[in-house]
């Protein structure tokens, strides 16, 4: 059995990661691909704890601690639940991944791209995503997206515009520095048109058809 896939999916809050999530799904399985879809932080029962911590707005979390509540909601979904479903063969979609941290925590909180990935690279144990698609949106947009919803604004979302225009930045500079992984897609497209073109950024990863590979 070959190993499945990782692919992440990336973006300012309110550029429509969980409707592609959906929507991958739904290609993939249509194409023979077995799919779990996830979301960071959570997942499984210890990280959706740690979710519930570092969402709520009553709480004072430093940035050095929020970045490390992050990482050890991702150790414990990388290691109960990410690696037994890749090993078993299935593509994962998982809605944030390190390069979250790497924007919010290392681009929006300053605290330096290294120093979070350094974090997160122990927490994962060096697990990377097969492919990442991320959903470019200008902040603004997303702002407007996120005061549309009826659930009040968490604790990151109450962050202030400054914020987001640095965590927009670091994704940026994530993009330019590793292109054949990062894939950028226009997240203010209808999301018929996203899920298009987020299928078309994960065409070579996609198993050959059995008649390609000889086999009547």
């Amino acid at each position: 059995m070959t190993s499945g896939r990782l692919i992440t999916i990336e973006g300012l809050d309110g550029a429509g990661k969980t409707t592609l999530a959906g929507g991958l799904a739904r290609e993939l399985a249509a194409r023979g691909v077995q799919t779990e879809s996830m979301r960071e932080p959570g997942g499984v029962e210890t990280s959706e704890r740690i979710r519930a911590l570092v969402m709520d707005p009553a709480l004072r979390v430093s940035a050095r601690a929020e970045a490390l509540l992050y990482a050890a909601a991702r150790a414990q979904l990388v290691e109960e639940a990410v690696e037994p479903l890749l090993a078993a063969g299935t593509w994962v979609l998982l809605d944030r991944f390190i390069d979250s941290s790497l924007a919010y925590q290392g681009g929006g909180r300053d605290l330096g791209l290294d120093a979070v990935r350094g974090v997160n690279q122990f927490a994962t144990g060096g697990l990377l995503p097969d492919r990442t698609l991320l959903l470019r949106l200008d902040p603004a947009a997303g702002r407007a997206r996120q005061a549309e919803r009826e659930a009040p604004p968490d604790r990151l979302e109450r962050s202030p515009d400054e914020f987001f225009a640095a965590v927009a930045a670091a994704y940026e500079e994530l993009a330019r520095e590793e292109p054949a992984r990062v894939r950028a897609i226009d997240a203010s497209q209808a999301p018929d048109a996203v899920l298009q073109d987020a299928v078309r950024a994960l065409v070579d990863l996609l198993p050959l058809p059995r008649t390609s590979r000889g086999i009547a």
